[in-house]
């Protein structure tokens, strides 16, 4: 598994992160808390260090699973990246990035991740209503407290990042970053130039750039992915399969599976850190955490690209 300084901290971190939103069970259908667990441990097991989750993937049930997860490993082997701001309450969820609700949230998940510090606590998404440097001035007391170590952001533009950069440090962005979605490459370019780090999500487009899929799903009940990622639509969706077809040559080519040439397209990416890959067993875990033991050659990156401007440029 390869590595990579996360930013200008001195968290090294495998190329390949574990992302448990599905593990909530309240956005992507029913999940299985057991094999959720088993899931993030034979991702550790394979060499991956860094478990991206958030209190508001089904309401503190994944921090619960993975601290579960990681009892038995050492905890300095382990980067718990985790958030705040999102809450929820009386049938309904809200941004609240206050100094107040930062610091209530973060001992909710200390207890909750079976742990007394949070290696990298970001904040989910930019709160309109509270000013960015009261946000940092409290994740900056956290810091001092030695109940984190490194204040990161998620879905954060790069000019929210030079206000928070103000009041404190940034040492990562959590950009939805993948083949099919490049909204972010100006903030990606930013953190590049600032010594920030970056952690993608959404890597194989909600499971789009996997190759499982050849003809539209019918997706189940409770999975609500489709309303987050809009791959799923038409004429997307044609598109995506056109796409996943040039990426399924090279993999054949490679002997390797479809979904590790868009984890690796990603993580060659310049200014891309890490790039999370969400699992629901153990075995998906360890085909992800695989992807991290090579590389795609220029030519591959070259026609990929060619193939993504050909189809949807």
């Amino acid at each position: 598994m390869r590595h990579k300084r996360l930013g200008d901290s001195d968290l090294s971190v495998s190329v390949i992160g574990l992302g448990t939103w599905a593990m909530g069970g309240d956005y992507w259908g029913a999940s299985d808390d057991d094999a959720s667990v088993a899931a993030i441990r034979r991702s550790l097991d394979m060499g991956v260090n860094l478990i991206d989750t958030a209190p508001g993937y089904g309401r503190g049930l994944s921090e619960e699973l993975v601290g579960r997860a990681i009892k038995g490993y050492a905890r300095d082997k382990v980067v718990i990246a985790t958030k705040c701001g999102i809450v929820w309450g009386e049938g309904r969820r809200w941004c609240d990035q206050s100094g107040w609700s930062i610091k209530e949230e973060v001992e909710l998940s200390l207890k909750r991740l079976s742990t007394d510090h949070i290696d990298l606590y970001q904040m989910h998404w930019p709160d309109p209503h509270t000013p960015i440097a009261e946000s940092v001035a409290a994740l900056m007391d956290l810091k001092r407290e030695g109940k984190i170590r490194y204040m990161g952001v998620s879905n954060f533009s790069a000019e929210q990042m030079g206000e928070a950069r103000k009041y404190g440090e940034v040492t990562s962005l959590q950009p939805q970053y993948s083949l099919l979605c490049r909204k972010e490459q100006a903030n990606v370019d930013y953190c590049g130039a600032n010594g920030i780090g970056t952690l993608s999500y959404g890597s194989l487009g909600s499971g789009i750039l996997s190759g499982k899929f050849r003809e539209r799903p019918t997706l189940g009940e409770g999975d609500k992915r489709g309303e987050f990622y809009k791959f799923f639509d038409e004429p997307i969706f044609g598109k995506c399969m056109e796409l996943v077809e040039v990426l399924r040559g090279i993999a054949e080519g490679r002997g390797k599976p479809v979904g590790h040439v868009a984890i690796n397209w990603v993580n060659q990416r310049p200014g891309i850190t890490c790039a999370l890959v969400g699992a629901r067993t153990a075995a998906q875990a360890e085909e992800n955490a695989l992807s991290g033991e090579w590389e795609l050659s220029p030519d591959e990156i070259g026609t990929i690209d060619g193939a993504y401007g050909r189809i949807f440029e």
